[in-house]
């Protein structure tokens, strides 16, 4: 089946693709597009590869489905595009990144640095995937059972498989299902309540995972992630 995909991730998905649980899902994906609005749009069902080829990973954010409403999703996990208010998780990411001691404030008074546009993490090589890459409009995990999980499992052990000292951020209990993926021999998995405000004063605040994920980044010959505004 050919995909639209980078290619860096199309040449090692090939078999993936031609597995029959991905021809029913993209059937199932393309009758919800037809039928009626489905975000994000057709084209960044898969933003998160183009922005993170394999070869530049070196931190995965998990999240759960795409936002459902309008305008909201466009392909990266808990990002939001240009000028969209941030939704409450994203609020809470925020303020620990703030918590943490990186500095938002340049990029709150710069509109052309949209502090909830997470593109500038993915393009440093933070890979931002949900476990279901699309959603009907208005209605969350609208499209979770559909084969999407068994897809971005695929891809969690690839990477897991494949590459050394990466970052597995994974925030709240469907996320952390996924650390049984992960050999933490070979990479840092660092586990949290979900930034939610129904849970991030259970774990989610205060968990230092930014300067965590940083710290083993550097210690095994890795740049830094810039996750504030201190850059220029």
């Amino acid at each position: 089946m050919n995909v639209n995909i980078e290619e860096s991730w199309k040449s090692r998905l090939s078999s993936e693709f031609e597995k029959p649980y991905f021809a029913e899902l993209i059937r199932f994906v393309k009758a919800e597009y037809a039928a009626g609005p489905c975000y994000p749009p057709g084209r960044l069902l898969f933003n998160a590869f183009a922005h993170t080829p394999f070869d530049k990973v070196k931190v995965v954010i998990l999240g759960q489905d795409p936002y459902h409403e309008p305008g909201q999703a466009h392909g990266l996990c808990f990002s939001v595009p240009q000028g969209i208010p941030a939704p409450p998780s994203l609020v809470n990411i925020m303020k620990e990144i703030q918590a943490e001691g990186f500095d938002l404030q340049g990029m709150a008074n710069d509109a052309s640095r949209w502090p909830y546009d997470l593109t500038r993490w993915a393009d440093q090589g933070v890979f931002l995937l949900n476990t279901c890459l699309s959603v009907r409009a208005h209605q969350a995990f609208s499209h979770s059972g559909h084969g999407w999980e068994t897809f971005t499992d695929a891809v969690i052990r690839l990477l897991a498989e494949q590459t050394e000292h990466l970052v597995f951020l994974l925030w709240g209990a469907p996320a952390g299902k996924k650390a049984a993926l992960i050999d933490p021999s070979r990479h840092l998995v660092l586990r949290s309540a979900h930034p939610s405000p129904l849970s991030a004063y259970r774990g989610f605040f205060g968990n230092q995972h930014f300067l965590r994920c940083n710290q083993y980044l550097v210690e095994h010959g890795k740049e830094a992630i810039r996750w504030g505004g201190e850059f220029n």
